[in-house]
C-alpha cells in the first residue's frame, strides 16, 4: 500500500501534468488564432494605426527606419492580437485548474468576476483605440514646431500602441481589485472612500509609470482609473449589504 507521502507526491505530479496540459492548450489556441490572422497582418496594423494616419498632415506618411520593420511590425502586432483574442480561453483554462479547490460561495463570486475582468480588459483597450488615440495623436501633431515634418516610425508607433493598450486594459481592472478587497474583508467601503485623495494621487502616479511622459496622456488614464475605483466601491457596498443581510437571517 502506498504511504501518505507517496499519495501526496502522486497528487502533486497529477496537478503538474494537468497544468502542463492546460498551458499547452493555451499555446495551441494562440497559435491557431495567429495562423488564422497572419494573412491579414498588414490590414490589422493599418486598422490600429488608422487614428494616427488620419491625424497626419496632408502628404505625410508613416515611415520604417529599420529595413525589417515593414515585415516584423505587423506580424508582432498580429501575435499580440492573437493573444488577446485567446485570452478568454486562457483564463477559462486557468479557472478550470483552480476551480476544484474553491468553495461553493467562492465559485459563485468567481464566475461573474471572471466575465467582468475579461469585459473590462477589452473595454480598456477599446477606450484607448477609439477615444484616446484620436485625441492624443491629433494633439501631438497639432503642436509640432513649424518646419517639422511629422512622419512616425511604424515600430515606434507599435511600441507606443501596445504600451497604451495593456496599460488601459490593466487599469480597467481596478473595480475588480477593489471589489475583491471589500468582499474578502481586507477593506471597508467607507475606509476606501476616506482614502480618496490618496487614491487620486496614486492614479496619476501609476499613469505616469505606465504611459509616455506627457501630462495629457497620463490624465486620460488617471481619470478613468479614478472613476473605476469609485465603481469598485459602489459594487463593494452592494455586496457588503448582501453579506450583512445574509448574516442577519
Amino acid at each position: 500500500m502506498a504511504s501518505a507521502e507517496e499519495e501526496k507526491e502522486l497528487t502533486l505530479i497529477d496537478h503538474l501534468v494537468e497544468l502542463r496540459d492546460r498551458i499547452l492548450k493555451c499555446v495551441i489556441a494562440i497559435v491557431v488564432f495567429f495562423l488564422g490572422l497572419f494573412y491579414w497582418a498588414n490590414d490589422i496594423y493599418n486598422y490600429v494605426a488608422l487614428p494616427l494616419i488620419q491625424a497626419l498632415p496632408e502628404g505625410s506618411n508613416m515611415i520604417a527606419i529599420d529595413p525589417t520593420s515593414p515585415f516584423f511590425a505587423p506580424f508582432k502586432l498580429t501575435f499580440y492580437v492573437s493573444f488577446l483574442l485567446a485570452a478568454p480561453y486562457v483564463l477559462f483554462q486557468l479557472w478550470s485548474f483552480i476551480a476544484p479547490g474553491l468553495y461553493k460561495n467562492e465559485k459563485a463570486v468567481a464566475i461573474p468576476l471572471f466575465i467582468s475582468s475579461v469585459a473590462l480588459f477589452y473595454t480598456g483597450i477599446a477606450f484607448a483605440r477609439y477615444i484616446l488615440f484620436g485625441i492624443v495623436f491629433g494633439f501631438f501633431i497639432s503642436v509640432a514646431p513649424e518646419g517639422i515634418q511629422v512622419a512616425p516610425d511604424i515600430s515606434s508607433f507599435l511600441s507606443f500602441a501596445l504600451t497604451i493598450f495593456f496599460a488601459f486594459g490593466i487599469a480597467f481592472e481596478i473595480p475588480i481589485a477593489v471589489f475583491l478587497c471589500i468582499w474578502a474583508g481586507l477593506a471597508e467601503p467607507d475606509s476606501l472612500s476616506e482614502k480618496r485623495p490618496y487614491v487620486v494621487v496614486g492614479c496619476f502616479v501609476i499613469a505616469m509609470l505606465l504611459t509616455p511622459p506627457d501630462p495629457f496622456t497620463q490624465s486620460m488614464l488617471a481619470l478613468p482609473m479614478w472613476a473605476l475605483f469609485e465603481l469598485g466601491i459602489l459594487a463593494g457596498r452592494l455586496v457588503r449589504r448582501k453579506q450583512e443581510a445574509n448574516a442577519n437571517e
